[in-house]
């Protein structure tokens, strides 16, 4: 069966027969997991077997886990500290925040795939201007340039684990201070203005990233419509004036800043046509049963088996994962980050 462009979320520890109906649909490609889906290593181990069961080829399995306070999977995993903290550590000593980034990537990558997850929708590569609660420590730095310095050390990392990249929240979320979970938030800044900043980090990462998610924000001197749903961000500005060719996932349609659109179904087919690979609907399973089956059918784009197959991670296991020399100093350096 080839994959769909939907990505959905599981309900427990474990799947239920509600689950295992809308994973087997064939309008879905993958799953992201959150902290209601683990309890330990094992148990998400065993998840991550029985998702990959459901059918063939495997649903590609993604979670956010950035660290701070976006990380899900906590006992039995190393400590992922917020990436302010690397964009405070480059003011002292810019060096060892390269090295620190990439160590966070490598362990980032290594410990997930060692448990059956594929991918995170990691790094932000959002500025922190200051005013955004929902971005806030999870940006690396205000400076452009420096946000870029770090997110490619920590993709490079990734990539050393065999993982690729997702990069968020194009073409920047840090600006605005409304959250896009509650809210539909508006940058009033013209084109310019972005492109000298927030867009920095997205230009200079583009070609190496395995993905890409937009942000649910209104940029209307470019655009009427969330960047999520615009041909001109996702066309014009990100595949052809960018060069990017990977996989575009939208941020989760049942936030509030993709109600713009309209119900889910109208959500996701604004998403689709405005150039997504893979539109996500999570936490709300009524909706997610109304967009299988009233999403109309597309034929498979050759370019999405493709972009979907760069974003599977490296088998390994727990065990090589402890004998793993690379990985052992990364999780030391890691403990000493903030001393």
């Amino acid at each position: 069966m080839k994959p769909g462009p939907v990505m959905l979320d599981v309900t427990g520890l474990e799947l239920a027969p509600g689950d295992l109906e809308r994973l087997a649909h064939p309008q879905v490609g993958g799953v992201i997991l959150f902290a209601r889906n683990f309890a330990s290593p094992r148990q998400l181990v065993e998840l991550a077997r029985a998702i990959r069961k459901v059918r063939t080829p495997e649903l590609v399995i993604a979670v956010d886990h950035e660290g701070g306070r976006v990380q899900r999977f906590r006992h039995g995993f190393t400590p992922i500290p917020p990436m302010a903290v690397l964009g405070k550590l480059w003011d002292r000593d810019g060096a060892r925040a390269i090295g620190a980034a990439r160590d966070i990537g490598f362990v980032i990558g290594a410990e997930l795939q060692a448990h059956g997850v594929d991918f995170s929708f990691a790094p932000v590569l959002d500025l922190d201007h200051g005013g955004s609660s929902v971005i806030g420590d999870r940006a690396f730095h205000r400076d452009p340039q420096v946000v870029a310095s770090l997110a490619e050390a920590l993709q490079s990392g990734l990539a050393a684990a065999g993982m690729a990249s997702v990069g968020k929240h194009f073409p920047g979320h840090g600006y605005v201070r409304a959250d896009s979970h509650l809210e539909v938030p508006v940058d009033e800044r013209p084109l310019a203005a972005i492109e000298a900043a927030d867009l920095v980090p997205f230009a200079r990462l583009a070609r190496g990233m395995g993905g890409i998610m937009p942000a649910h924000v209104i940029y209307p001197e470019v655009d009427a419509k969330p960047a999520g749903f615009s041909r001109v961000w996702l066309q014009e500005i990100l595949r052809r004036k960018l060069g990017f060719d990977g996989l575009i996932f939208s941020d989760d349609l049942s936030m509030e800043g993709a109600s713009t659109a309209g119900g889910p179904v109208a959500r996701a087919k604004a998403a689709l046509d405005a150039g997504c690979d893979m539109v996500l609907l999570c936490n709300d399973p009524r909706a997610q049963d109304s967009l299988l089956e009233g999403l109309e059918r597309r034929p498979v784009a050759a370019s999405l088996a493709r972009r979907l197959e760069r974003m599977r991670g490296r088998a390994i296991t727990a065990a090589a994962l402890q004998a793993n020399a690379a990985y052992l100093a990364a999780t030391e350096s890691l403990a000493r980050l903030e001393s």
